[in-house]
């Protein structure tokens, strides 16, 4: 059996020695580890796949062990390797990124286990169903804001989710509806390459700038709209000829390669949250 070791704290001399001496203590053999330390506040990052007993005792002692040889902040985790996440998928009208990853997740190029799809509107509904995953309709139309993140917070919550995706869920979440799920839960993808053009209509704002690259950015969400830890990035080039509708269109294929990147990296945990910034292995 494989699982993963997560593991940060303060950086230190003889910190990989501590984990992998720890390792060969209890006959795990480490396939493979990457490691990184922060300059500029001392913070030490590591993901280490290891292979070999992990009954529910050994696992146990074992992360005692491995947390007692590190700094006293260390926060130490051990993920199973096999195990597909659960999660849903928040949507409005645009197909190809949702379609994309119901696709992926199909074939297993996802991850992950899509156990749910819910939108603000119907049209994705059809969808959906041809892959036999339930899809919720939340309508925002006649009730309040606060209202309809209600309905749609209790819609995910019954499915017990690990991660909630927003593929092109063209709604500003409230911080009320942030701060329900702890950071790193909620992962959008934004039609620009972040920090520029936050907000609405980027392709157009893209447009207005004359720019010769469009791009889009997977992140964490926060309360800061579009400002959350990034974690994939990509672009193309346009030209002169394109307009806004055109660049949107282009647009489109990098938005689900950006999002298909990022979510396989969060699954593989393979990302760490630091501060406002990602270490990404």
């Amino acid at each position: 059996m494989q699982k993963i070791l997560l593991t940060e704290c303060t950086d230190a001399t003889g910190l990989i020695a501590k984990v992998a001496t720890t390792c060969f203590e209890f006959g795990l053999n480490i396939i493979r580890q990457d490691q990184f330390a922060t300059n500029d506040d001392n913070r030490f990052f590591m993901r280490s796949v290891l292979e070999g007993d992990f009954s529910e005792n050994n696992e146990s002692k074992f992360l005692q062990c491995v947390t007692a040889k590190l700094p006293d902040d260390a926060k130490v985790q051990l993920k199973d390797k096999a195990k597909l996440p659960r999660i849903a998928v928040l949507v409005t009208k645009e197909a190809h990124c949702l379609g994309d990853l119901l696709i992926k997740s199909y074939s297993g190029a996802l991850h992950a286990e899509i156990v749910m799809v819910a939108g603000n509107y119907p049209d994705l509904g059809e969808l959906v169903e041809k892959f036999g995953i339930p899809f919720h309709c939340v309508s925002h139309e006649g009730i309040s804001r606060e209202e309809q993140e209600e309905r749609m917070m209790k819609v995910i919550d019954d499915y017990n989710v690990d991660y909630i995706v927003l593929a092109k869920y063209m709604r500003i979440l409230s911080p009320k509806m942030v701060a329900h799920y702890p950071l790193g839960k909620l992962i959008n993808i934004h039609h620009s390459f972040l920090p520029a053009f936050i907000g609405a209509k980027p392709y157009q704002q893209a447009y207005d700038r004359g720019v010769k690259i469009i791009g889009a950015t997977a992140h964490f969400v926060t309360d800061n709209l579009d400002e959350g830890p990034i974690i994939e990035q990509d672009v193309i080039k346009v030209t002169h000829r394109y307009d806004a509708s055109e660049m949107a269109k282009a647009g489109r294929d990098v938005e689900r390669i950006v999002l298909l990147r990022a979510l396989n990296k969060v699954f593989d945990n393979k990302v760490f949250i630091h501060g406002n910034k990602t270490v990404v292995f």
